[in-house]
């Protein structure tokens, strides 16, 4: 057999000579394994020679005639350097200007049948190559499909460090963003909406336990949740959506996801883009979004704060070297926004609404009303009841500027309370007479003070020294007063306390 004198013509480069050899060995034996592993070898260092962009259709040739071989999966040493030849190519055509997808789709089609080992360094080299070259394509499920993801390795999970210091988004990351997007619903030229539902079905847990799995990686969450929207009607989308976006509620983007789901209400949709706005972002990141808020401002002739946004999404796009739309051109040119005076910010602006869209993120958690029984203004603490078996405090400033003795609010409880102090998703106040009245009552009388004390009693209700001081009450004085249920710690039982006078 000739297969040293073929491998040693290879090596001295003499590559036509060894073709020569190398077919007439296999047209003598064309089914014998030996002689296709000795021509396979040569088709290689001639699809090598040929790796370069100008050099493509050549490149596609030698694929062919390797193809043609249909050699066995255990020609894992010829397959494995076929990764690294092929990935370059895909890498070398991604640097041509302009651009020419096709090339990557034929070359795709080309390697299709081969038998690639997996997974294996060289088979996601492979796929960062093709992933790159066909992922704007209406190609990239088959090529996602056929490659597998579950043959990414665990460093393909990894931030890939570049040679400058910037760190790349993980390849696999990119890979499940891609792939959830081609997935989404898309509108033809012909005005035809082509969504796969079933696909998309299949995908969703396993993009789920993507986003559980690795929570360092952000934008698969935020695809996640557009397929959400995607295959859900509404009566049912948000239970799903609701248990992510919680975890995700400093994203602006989940607010952007929401005001989607309920663009059907107006006001939701408001209240949604303020909440995404006063997230902390890039500003970069925000341009699309406060470009959407400028046309609801606008809407609502709030001038002054759409000028804000606008001229916020302009300094951005200028700095970055994005162009402006011509709806914002459009919108710099009217007399309203010449006249306008605009601000540094909207953020007190957004916080007005911030909890309506907040109490749409918790809306599968149910609302629960309390009493406001104290009040440390100091602290921004208050003490409340919500029943007999139910009551605690917890910091107010995040929710009210100010509230008072006596105050019904609704309220989210985030679990129980840890000795004593509750935390809050939402809170807003809410009159409730008839609640009200299980907890406070009028009450008149004989005030009492004992000899010495600084406490005093209308009949059973007690009232503080420090009302009693501030009031200048004396015994037997006559009063009419409120007065609210209060537990008492020390006795463990329910009584009354006048709050005011």
């Amino acid at each position: 057999m000739p297969a040293k004198e073929i491998k040693e013509l290879r090596q001295a480069g003499k590559l036509e000579e060894a073709l020569n050899l190398a077919k007439a060995e296999l047209q003598a034996e064309p089914d014998n394994i030996w002689p296709k592993r000795n021509i396979s070898w040569v088709y290689y260092d001639f699809l090598k020679q040929n790796s370069s962009p100008e050099h493509f259709d050549a490149f596609i040739s030698w694929l062919n005639e390797i193809k043609n071989l249909q050699l066995p999966v255990e020609e894992k040493m010829l397959f494995e350097q076929l990764c690294w030849q092929i990935g370059k190519m895909a890498f070398s055509l991604l640097k041509t200007t302009p651009v020419d997808v096709h090339k990557g789709i034929r070359l795709f089609e080309a390697i299709e049948s081969f038998h690639f080992p997996k997974p294996a360094e060289g088979y996601s080299f492979l796929f960062k190559a093709l992933h790159k070259a066909l992922k704007e394509t209406d190609r990239y499920m088959h090529f996602a499909d056929w490659w597998d993801f579950k043959n990414f390795m665990p460093e393909d999970f990894q931030k890939e460090k570049m040679p400058n210091g910037k760190e790349v988004m993980a390849v696999a990351e990119q890979a499940y963003i891609a792939y959830a997007k081609h997935l989404l619903p898309k509108q033809t030229q012909f005005g035809e909406m082509v969504f796969d539902k079933e696909k998309a079905m299949a995908f969703l847990p396993i993009l789920s336990d993507i986003v559980d799995t690795y929570p360092q990686f952000q934008y698969p969450a935020y695809f996640n949740a557009k397929l959400l929207l995607a295959l859900g009607d509404k009566d049912h989308m948000l239970s799903a959506l609701l248990p992510f976006a919680k975890k995700k509620r400093n994203d602006f983007w989940v607010w952007e996801i929401l005001a989607e789901a309920f663009s059907d209400d107006a006001d939701k949709v408001f209240a949604c883009y303020c909440k995404a706005l006063s997230c902390k972002s890039p500003e970069e990141m925000l341009v699309s979004l406060r470009q959407k808020m400028a046309g609801l401002l606008i809407s609502k002739k709030l001038y002054k704060e759409a000028k804000t946004e606008i001229e916020l999404l302009v300094d951005t796009r200028n700095s970055h070297g994005f162009k402006i739309p011509n709806e914002v051109v459009n919108w710099q040119s009217q007399e309203w926004y010449k006249t306008a005076t605009s601000q540094k910010s909207n953020f007190s602006f957004y916080k007005q609404f911030t909890s309506t869209a907040e109490s749409l993120l918790f809306s599968d958690t149910p609302e629960e009303m309390v009493i406001v029984e104290f009040v440390n203004a100091d602290k921004k603490m208050l003490n409340f009841i919500a029943s007999e078996s139910k009551f605690g405090f917890f910091k107010y400033d995040r929710f009210f500027k100010d509230v008072k003795v006596g105050d019904t609010l609704k309220v989210r409880f985030q679990g129980g309370a840890k000795e004593g102090m509750y935390q809050l998703y939402t809170a807003i106040k809410a009159n409730d007479e008839a609640f009200k009245k299980q907890y406070l009552k009028e009450v008149e009388g004989e005030v009492r003070i004992l000899p010495g004390k600084p406490f005093g009693f209308l009949g059973d209700v007690f009232i503080h020294p420090s009302l009693v001081s501030k009031m200048k009450l004396t015994d037997g004085i006559y009063l009419r007063a409120h007065a609210i249920k209060t537990y008492n710690q020390d006795k463990k039982v329910w009584s009354w306390k006048v709050f005011s006078i």
